[in-house]
């Protein structure tokens, strides 16, 4: 079959590549108005992490004329990070974008690999950490990320099993600011992975498919496998899962009067006397965070 708009030959469901580029960035287009993701106004840094979403994050918002730099964090994964680092360039030239790398050894004088357990969770504070200092300090007004449907389902269902209200209440798709920390988007909310996948094979964008070696124990890529089983017997679960949550979201609210601090040791906003990323990399004192253009 060809594509049914114009009789091309057909990419995707019906589309040709043409028609189906058109049609994921209208549904992007769409996102951004309809939860007020983001101004022109703003500048905007995206973080890349080698992988599709976040590469396809920052080649559509490019096309759509948005100020956008890269940032990236070099995690000290063997086989892994230096494929991923060596994709994020070609991305940055192409695009003819600033891109900004971090080392987590230059600032922790250790990489992941050093941790003993629990990788993905020390993962997910170093970055979210990182790339909120370097935005907040280099004068950026938001941050996007390439979290997608699958994604926030998946952590959504995580934290339902283990009846994590705080982390319940944050599946928004735009975080506003405060304090110190940055306003963070998601502009791929409510479009699924396949889709992603699909709109970098078409424009061509670069993006490795090397998989970290810690992702396998991670308890969310099982929640994602039930969704697509699922999806078998109903196509559009994953989103009336997602718009059932924006819905009720109200049930898991927690206290608004909660008084964050400063973290003792480098000044970032925490909610405790020492911050998270502080804590588990056992920081003794405050340093510069500084990138490699």
């Amino acid at each position: 079959m060809g594509c049914k708009l114009c009789g091309k030959e057909e990419f995707y469901k019906g589309l040709c590549k043409e028609h189906y580029i058109n049609y994921f960035e209208n549904l992007v287009k769409k996102s951004i108005k309809k939860y007020s993701m983001l101004k022109d106004s703003e500048k905007i840094l995206v973080s890349v992490s080698g992988g599709k979403d976040s590469h396809a994050v920052a080649w559509v918002l490019k096309k759509l004329g948005y100020d956008i730099e890269l940032f990236h964090i070099n995690l000290g994964i063997k086989n892994f990070s230096e494929i991923s680092l060596k994709e994020v360039k070609k991305l940055s030239n192409i695009l003819d974008l600033p891109l900004h790398v971090v080392n987590l050894k230059d600032i922790t004088g250790k990489t992941i690999e050093n941790v003993k357990k629990k990788h993905c969770s020390i993962c997910g504070i170093t970055k979210r950490y990182l790339m909120n200092r370097f935005g907040y300090e280099n004068g950026f007004d938001v941050i996007v990320t390439g979290h997608n449907l699958d994604d926030e389902v998946s952590f959504m269902i995580n934290n339902i099993l283990n009846w994590d209200i705080v982390h319940l209440s944050k599946h928004d798709p735009v975080l506003p600011a405060h304090d110190k920390f940055l306003k963070k988007v998601k502009i791929f909310y409510e479009i699924e992975e396949e889709l992603i996948l699909k709109y970098a094979l078409a424009e061509n964008i670069p993006f490795t498919t090397a998989e970290c070696k810690y992702r396998k124990d991670a308890i969310t890529l099982r929640h994602r496998m039930y969704f697509n089983e699922l999806k078998k017997y109903r196509e559009n679960i994953k989103l009336q899962f997602l718009h059932g949550y924006l819905k009720h979201k109200d049930i898991f609210k927690v206290d608004d009067n909660f008084k964050f601090r400063e973290c003792e040791i480098c000044g970032m906003t925490s909610a405790g006397k020492i911050c998270s990323f502080c804590r588990v990399w056992k920081i003794k004192k405050n340093f510069k965070l500084q990138s490699q253009i």
